[in-house]
């Protein structure tokens, strides 16, 4: 059996989800798994790096799975291609070791949240950003991410159904850029809780728009209960964008995505 490790790009809008659910429930893993199954003749396991929600897309997922069919790597995204349906791609395919696990090995996540601040709703990429009406503070958002930056307690970051065992995360960076109308927020961390870059996002704009002073976010931060932290913002302006692991794996890397925020897309 050969592990292959395969990075994926996905468009979340018409999924339930990154994991596979009951039958006749739309998700990238069944999906993907159909398509794979397909190429090799044989059924396949994917395993993630990281499980996305309902709506969330993903420019970098990193999965492996294992086969023994005489398969070359680009026969793999070429085939995965042909078989999958057009909001999955297959960006690439590489032979890893034994030892390789796309949850297990890794070592860190970066999502990227993409804002339209804007007075009118936009009709195009509708689904693959969160429209905000109100003038948001950038430079307010900026100073009130500063308080999640560190190894925390995100109780009030995350979901009220979070099944993680623990939730202290380390926040290792949190940029917020502006292009034109659009505000990313830029966040990586060693691991991340059900909903909790939404919620963060939530409470950033709520501090942009000036219901909240920016030390807001240090308050519900200690407050460690998340009735305290206002509404999950949604799941469309959010991406999975880069995973991080050890440099003995070599896997290739891309740019950032998603790749039409331009300047942003380099790797950073």
């Amino acid at each position: 059996m050969t592990r292959i490790a395969v990075s994926v790009e996905y468009d979340g809008s018409a999924f339930h989800g990154w994991q596979t659910q009951q039958e006749g429930v739309r998700t990238v893993q069944s999906e993907l798994e159909g398509a794979l199954s397909k190429v090799a003749n044989h059924p396949v396991t994917l395993f993630c790096a990281g499980r996305t929600d309902a709506g969330v897309h993903a420019t970098a997922q990193i999965c492996h799975f294992e086969s023994d069919a005489a398969r070359d790597m680009k026969s793999w995204v070429m085939g995965a291609n042909r078989f999958a349906a057009k909001d999955v791609a297959v960006n690439w395919a590489v032979p890893m070791p034994d030892d390789f696990h796309a949850r297990f090995s890794a070592r860190r996540r970066r999502y990227r949240y993409v804002i339209y601040n804007h007075a009118t709703p936009p009709a195009l990429f509708r689904r693959q950003v969160t429209w905000n009406y109100r003038p948001l503070d950038v430079d307010a958002m900026v100073q009130a991410s500063r308080h999640l930056i560190g190894t925390h307690d995100f109780t009030s970051y995350r979901s009220v159904h979070c099944q993680a065992k623990s939730p202290l995360k380390t926040l290792s960076l949190f940029q917020i850029h502006r292009q034109g109308p659009l505000i990313i927020l830029e966040v990586e961390a060693n691991a991340f809780l059900m909903h909790m870059v939404r919620n963060m996002a939530g409470v950033l704009m709520s501090i942009g728009a000036g219901h909240h002073a920016p030390d807001w976010a240090a308050q519900v931060l200690e407050a460690r209960d998340r009735r305290q932290g206002g509404v999950t913002a949604p799941p469309f302006g959010l991406y999975l964008v880069d995973i991080g692991y050890p440099e003995q794996f070599e896997l290739p890397r891309s740019p950032l995505g998603p790749l039409w925020l331009g300047g942003l897309s380099a790797i950073s």
